[in-house]
């Protein structure tokens, strides 16, 4: 996101000044709070990946310029965030244990996703690509990247990356190159990618973030943009199986101004049900806020 930053500028603007003004448009999942996220230091910031464990507390949030973050999410009784207390950031390396560059063609760091096994994925745009890392200073290996990467649009990759039960990865371009075509889903399964499914488009939501849920289902982040009116947030929820993504639910659709650019989502389960926390990507611009977002699904 970092090349939109000059058509957000009024948007922005405005957000700052009316978020939360709005109410959501969808019933199937109850907003519980909005956590501003501050850091000194002109770094932090344009979060485009987050994943959380399933204590809802353990975090590893991801920037757009190669930068990891990962701390613990402090929480009252009720389980509302009260505090952040962040643990470790570092600088992303290449396969050879070189920083890579901050932002560009080959540093624009998008989608996350956490293995079991602690193993840290990391999707790309500009160089639209994939990446393994064993721990966060570790150096980055890249998994084999298939032809079809390079269909993919300028600066409309790869923002959403997500990882089954299974360990097979899963993720989709910001674009699919028309209104009307179904976004192509991508799998890397058995040391291989394919493209088995597709996931239908609706007019200009963009998919920007995507997780499976301890329910086994599917959840995709996606944004609208409408220019001086800022951005709006919708969530979808699938089932996964033979016939592909099916049974698809709308959980959130805002009006705009409701949230900052809310790009990355992580599904979890606490004692009263499914939690979504999203978090916002400030595009490094100082009418924008980092946001942590947090909805409980009701359906």
């Amino acid at each position: 996101m970092q090349k939109r930053r000059r058509r957000t500028l009024i948007a922005g603007l405005l957000a700052g000044l009316w978020a939360g003004a709005q109410p959501a448009l969808s019933a199937s999942a109850e907003y519980l709070q909005t956590y501003v996220w501050t850091v000194p230091g002109k770094m932090f910031g344009g979060f485009s990946g987050f994943e959380i464990d399933q204590d809802g507390k353990w975090f590893y949030a991801l920037s757009d310029r190669v930068a990891l973050y990962w701390g613990l999410i402090e929480r009252d009784d009720a389980g509302r965030i009260t505090g952040i207390k962040l643990a470790g950031q570092r600088h992303l390396k290449d396969s050879k244990g070189r920083g890579l560059p901050n932002g560009g063609y080959t540093g624009d760091s998008e989608g996350l996703a956490v293995a079991p096994d602690g193993s840290i994925y990391i999707s790309f745009e500009g160089l639209h690509r994939v990446m393994r890392h064993l721990r966060p200073d570790a150096p980055g290996t890249p998994l084999p990247r298939p032809d079809g990467f390079d269909s993919f649009q300028r600066n409309s990759g790869m923002e959403a990356l997500a990882i089954d039960a299974e360990g097979s990865l899963w993720t989709l371009p910001e674009r699919s190159g028309e209104l009307t075509r179904p976004f192509p889903v991508w799998r890397f399964k058995d040391g291989k990618w394919d493209q088995p499914y597709t996931i239908p488009r609706s007019g200009n939501w963009l998919p920007t973030g995507a997780d499976f849920g301890p329910d086994g289902k599917f959840y995709l982040l996606e944004r609208d943009f409408w220019g001086v009116l800022g951005f709006l947030t919708r969530v979808r929820r699938f089932d996964l199986g033979p016939d592909g993504f099916t049974n698809e639910e709308v959980l959130i659709e805002t009006y705009p101004m409701r949230h900052d650019n809310l790009e990355g989502i992580a599904v979890w389960k606490d004692d009263q049900g499914i939690r979504l926390t999203m978090i916002s990507d400030d595009n490094f611009f100082f009418a924008q806020r980092t946001e942590l977002v947090e909805y409980r699904v009701t359906d």
